[in-house]
């Protein structure tokens, strides 16, 4: 099973607002729409992915997670957004009431530090919930938010919080792979594949050698959506020259257990 854990989504009327302004600088390949995900999907032989949603401000947090929340879960699944200026309860209480499995932290457009006390209790509550968090890692709009989505900070977050299911896009570090992998490579932290506007921007060797050492039980496909084409990405992945068994785990193993629940203590 082929799936995309890095997937944005926005409401019909919105997207093409959100698309228009060309985010982090990329062009999108899709509408960003969920039919347009789905759409993208059955073209890649992409089974099932996460649909993201991100909140910049507090206000609009309970109106991401319901439109997330709403999502056909026979395909996708809802990973929704906390914001650090709502209380631990009303975030959990949110994304409770709306049924999310997984959340999206974007220390780049957010504002949010991986070391803000406020950001980690509430990371705390999500880690009790048994939720997967994605966060995006690496270089952000100005100094201040790499800073804030650091490798560094990625790794003191998942020893303040043993428990929690995090992934770290981008290799854990986008633009920055030299630090993600001195920083995070052999650690417990899942990594994800996508580099916008594509991993076939990186030298496939390179990319293998990170796999193999950090071990592909501990890395996740995502194509980062409408920013990145997926079939593009697989196919790239393909191309590597991985195992058979750790390129299934690349593309949808590894995933699948880990919303499931079936990864061993300390073996993610």
């Amino acid at each position: 099973m082929i799936i995309d854990v890095h997937c944005h989504v926005w409401p019909d009327e919105i997207a093409p607002r959100v698309l228009a302004s060309n985010p982090a600088g990329l062009t999108p390949f899709a509408d960003g729409t969920v039919a347009g995900l789905l759409r993208t999907m059955d073209a890649a032989g992409v089974e099932r992915a996460c649909c993201l949603g991100v909140a910049n401000v507090a206000k609009n947090v309970e109106r991401t997670n319901e439109f997330i929340g709403s999502v056909d879960r026979s395909r996708l699944y809802a990973f929704g957004t906390v914001h650090q200026d709502l209380s631990v309860e009303e975030n959990l209480r949110s994304l409770r009431n709306n049924g999310i499995q997984g959340i999206k932290l974007h220390p780049n457009f957010q504002g949010i530090s991986l070391s803000d006390p406020r950001v980690i209790e509430i990371l705390r509550g999500v880690a009790e919930l048994g939720l997967v968090a994605i966060t995006h890692a690496g270089e952000g709009s100005n100094e201040d938010a790499s800073r804030r989505g650091s490798p560094l900070e990625i790794l003191k977050l998942t020893r303040e919080i043993p428990s929690l299911k995090l992934i770290a896009c981008h290799y854990g570090g986008y633009h920055r792979l030299d630090e993600a992998t001195s920083v995070l490579e052999g650690t417990t932290v899942v990594l994800e594949t996508s580099w916008p506007p594509s991993i076939a921007e990186l030298d496939g060797e390179r990319i293998k050698g990170i796999i193999n050492r950090h071990g592909a039980d501990r890395f996740v496909f995502g194509s980062d959506w409408p920013m990145a084409e997926p079939a593009r990405e697989i196919e790239t992945l393909r191309d590597l020259g991985l195992s058979s068994g750790d390129l299934d785990a690349v593309l949808g193993g590894t995933l699948e257990k880990l919303l499931n629940n079936d990864l061993i203590e300390g073996g993610f």
